[in-house]
């Protein structure tokens, strides 16, 4: 629990070792602070200050781990932001699996339960979703229009076990070597949203003369037709008008099969949670980051799934999870990914640090290392059980990590196609996301973002700085994943949010 701040404290110490502080208000220049420090100049609001002198050259610390050196002398009071602090060399221990914590998973008979779909393949979803799908962006338009005109009937009123229907639009498919990385990614993706336990029916619409083939993709995954898996192309069908028209009847025979299902009791331990960040800022780290990952430690004891994503946003965090990974492979596989995407960053002429964005530095945040150490916060303190690939089936229980980009609709559409029921994503700055068809929880890090944001905001996050424990914010978070897994709206959900979020990553050349 953090200290409750007085009148007087300006500023927040988060470890013993830190040279640095965080202000809990905006301070300004010539104010005495609660460290009998004061400030040289205008400290902003989640930014840091430093607590003591710090020579050129020197590590800069936050959280107990290095965020950063110093690149030049900065006295005490100082404002310590990017125009003093840089990257600089640095190696981590990665002491793979020595933190390793055996978790007791709770026995059936205690765990928490929520009203969800259960599959016949076993899997249990929290919605139940048509999605009409596309192979190419040729046809993005054709699904559009087909999910428009299903929305459009009002015929979805008879349908009271369906949440909707969505056009989940492609922007490649083409000009891509099937051979290559792009095809295996949009295979596995388009696959994973298919089979997804949220989707209760798919429509898939092609072109019919694109790279990615449709039939060559049910070859792939032994793909049979049926009440609620149909195909078409546009060249086949005899253009637009015919196309959506045979679209219309062929997701209106779904219906009454796509239905046929009711809510029943499931336990937590089918919820698979997907982790995201954006917009982050100087609390995320300090509440909303910590607090979500209190959430994970209690979803993981009662059997569930988390997964944290996002790798060049835990970059120089990763010694964090190596620690916690079950054995040394595991941790070797996420080393692996991380010299991956420093090759894949230099290659491209960019550079890790390319992150934090504009609005994370406005929020206090200096250097993608002091991102990272808040942005790993989310995956709470269990063991790191596995590591997967980018879209790739998510098979093991516990807390696991997946390789994406940290673009976040990039990032959560390969946690969707890796099977993530739920998803709970964290915001400093503010966020206007969804996730069709999974519903994604917002969480402000601050009370500002959230009074201002209330009607995307489901979650504030802020009251910690003001005394609430980060396990009681985690329990509270914890509770809203189980309303929301049993058919309760996010704010996103009632906004519309989730048809233009499905993004899979293009990782290869596009020719």
């Amino acid at each position: 629990m953090l200290d409750k701040p007085s009148q007087k404290q300006h500023m927040l110490r988060l470890n013993a070792v830190d040279n640095v502080v965080v202000a809990i208000t905006t301070v300004e220049k010539g104010v005495l602070t609660s460290e009998d420090i004061v400030a040289s100049e205008r400290i902003g609001k989640g930014h840091k200050m430093a607590a003591v002198p710090i020579k050129a050259g020197a590590a800069v610390k936050k959280f107990g781990q290095i965020i950063g050196f110093a690149k030049a002398d900065i006295p005490a009071g100082a404002w310590i932001h990017e125009h003093n602090i840089g990257m600089g060399e640095l190696s981590h221990d990665y002491a793979f699996a020595k933190g390793a914590i055996q978790t007791d998973i709770l026995p059936l008979e205690k765990q928490e339960t929520f009203q969800g779909f259960r599959r016949a393949n076993g899997k249990v979803g929290t919605r139940n979703y048509i999605g009409v799908m596309t192979s190419v962006n040729c046809s993005a338009t054709v699904a559009k229009f087909i999910a428009e005109e299903i929305n459009r009937s009002g015929i979805l009123k008879d349908y009271k076990n369906i949440d909707g229907v969505v056009a989940l639009k492609m922007d490649n498919g083409c000009v891509i070597d099937f051979r290559g990385a792009i095809f295996d990614v949009l295979k596995r993706t388009s696959w994973g949203y298919a089979t997804n336990p949220n989707m209760g029916g798919v429509m898939m619409v092609g072109l019919g003369c694109e790279g990615f083939q449709i039939p060559r993709f049910k070859e792939a995954y032994g793909i049979v037709e049926g009440n609620t898996f149909r195909t078409m192309t546009i060249q086949e069908a005899g253009g637009t008008r015919k196309t959506v028209a045979a679209g219309v009847e062929a997701v209106k025979a779904m219906l009454p099969y796509v239905n046929d299902v009711k809510r029943e009791k499931c336990y937590a331990s089918e919820i698979i949670l997907a982790l995201q960040c954006g917009g982050s800022d100087g609390y995320s780290g300090i509440t909303a980051n910590p607090a979500l990952g209190a959430a994970v430690d209690l979803l993981v004891r009662q059997g569930g799934t988390a997964i944290l994503s996002e790798t060049p946003e835990i970059y120089g965090a990763e010694h964090l999870l190596t620690r916690r990974a079950v054995s040394r492979e595991v941790g070797e596989k996420l080393v692996d990914v991380i010299h991956w995407w420093e090759d894949y960053t230099k290659r491209n002429l960019m550079e890790m640090n390319n992150n934090p964005s504009p609005g994370n530095k406005l929020g206090g945040l200096s250097t993608i290392l002091e991102k990272s150490l808040g942005a790993a916060a989310k995956g709470g303190t269990t063991a790191l059980r596995e590591v997967y690939r980018y879209a790739e089936p998510v098979t093991a229980k516990g807390f696991v990590f997946m390789d994406t980009p940290g673009y976040d609709p990039v990032s959560a559409t390969g946690q969707v196609a890796g099977g993530a029921n739920m998803l709970c994503f964290t915001t400093g700055r503010g966020s206007a996301y969804g996730c069709k068809p999974v519903p994604s929880i917002k969480l402000a890090t601050n009370s500002d973002v959230y009074r201002r944001m209330i009607e995307d905001m489901d979650i504030n996050c802020g009251d910690v700085i003001e005394g609430v424990s980060i396990a009681d914010k985690g329990q509270e978070i914890f509770n809203k994943v189980l309303s929301v897994a049993s058919g309760e709206k996010t704010k996103s959900e009632e906004l519309g949010y989730g048809d233009n979020e499905f993004v899979p990553w293009q990782v290869g050349a596009v020719m």
